[in-house]
């Protein structure tokens, strides 16, 4: 069996952007939230349609690990129809190997639609009922586990019976809207396994049920939840960390070199570039200087996996940083 330096899993889409044109749409803020609003029953008219094949956050940490090196495998299910055809070859193409996504026969492709305005979008998704089976990965030296759908919560018991089974396999966990929703309780063997864990801020309030806006304190309480270490992002304001020797730190962002395209796969971006770093070697504090980098890349793109860079071109960007662009004690 070959062994993987980076095994993804997680479910993977087809994402039609579909760009709103300014004058159709507008964004209405209020203080609790932002809302996406047009006229009911109207016929509305867009700008133009972006089909991307092979997203999903562990489609992109997969695509990801591929491009900066890493033997990648990515462990997921399609339908048998043209898209799971697509998907397949799309990734393929990165160099990873698929021979653990299962083809499903008689059963459609996860398909989103993106409704994207200005530089950030509302997503409608629907996750097809597969039957989650986990196949004989081996021995990789990460797994890297994100979104699931609802279907595919008894899923997460082999996933842990795997986990204690192969105690020398290093995990990295960046929960999807669907295992938040599952709670604490029911992925607590899943959280204590966790080596180390990504969210933004509002994910993290979310996960502890609590309004808590200091940062440590939220890095706290998910380290409380087992695991080693805690990354969580901040959009602008960066990413703040609690490292494996419980020192805390705060990470600015990579400068954009012009305004963002479309902010889709930047926080996937950034958690599995992290953890790639660390399958290369890199220490905690060198891996926390590569997240940013790849985020900026994929914001000046279309799509979640467009903008990933290579390994020669991040290092270019990390040679060429500007001052200051490093992890400061918290």
């Amino acid at each position: 069996m070959t062994e993987y330096d980076f095994v993804s899993i997680g479910d993977t889409v087809t994402d039609a952007f579909i760009r709103l044109k300014l004058d159709s749409a507008r964004v209405t803020i209020s203080q609790e939230r932002r809302e996406l609003c047009m006229r009911f029953g109207d016929k509305i008219p867009y700008e133009n349609v972006y089909v991307v094949p092979g997203v999903g956050n562990s489609a992109n940490a997969a695509t990801t690990a591929a491009r900066l090196g890493l033997k990648t495998a990515f462990v997921s299910n399609v339908g048998d129809d043209a898209h799971g055809k697509e998907i397949i070859e799309s990734l393929a193409g990165e160099g990873m190997s698929t021979e653990f996504i299962a083809v499903h026969a008689g059963k459609k492709t996860n398909y989103h639609y993106v409704l994207w305005y200005k530089d950030d979008r509302t997503i409608l998704i629907k996750h097809e009922e597969f039957d989650y089976r986990l196949p004989d990965i081996g021995s990789p030296h990460w797994v890297y586990l994100s979104s699931l759908g609802e279907h595919a919560a008894k899923f997460h018991d082999a996933l842990a019976d795997y986990f204690e089974s192969h105690p020398d396999v290093k995990f990295a966990f960046q929960p999807g809207t669907f295992q938040m929703k599952m709670g604490i309780d029911a992925l607590s063997r899943i959280y204590r396994r966790t080596e180390i864990f990504f969210c933004n801020k509002e994910e993290s309030q979310r996960i502890l049920g609590t309004e808590e806006s200091d940062i440590k304190k939220l890095l706290d309480g998910i380290h409380a939840l087992g695991p080693k270490a805690v990354c969580i992002t901040d959009g602008p304001d960066g990413a703040y960390a609690r490292d494996f020797e419980d020192k805390y730190w705060s990470m600015p962002v990579y400068p954009d070199p012009k305004p963002p395209v479309s902010r889709t796969g930047a926080g996937d971006a950034f958690s599995s570039t992290i953890v790639a770093a660390l399958a290369l070697g890199k220490p905690f504090t060198e891996a926390l200087r590569w997240g940013p980098v790849n985020s900026m890349s994929v914001v000046q793109g279309i799509g979640a996996r467009a903008g990933l860079l290579k390994r020669e071109a991040l290092e270019q960007y990390l040679l060429h940083a500007p001052d200051g662009y490093a992890p400061q004690p918290l």
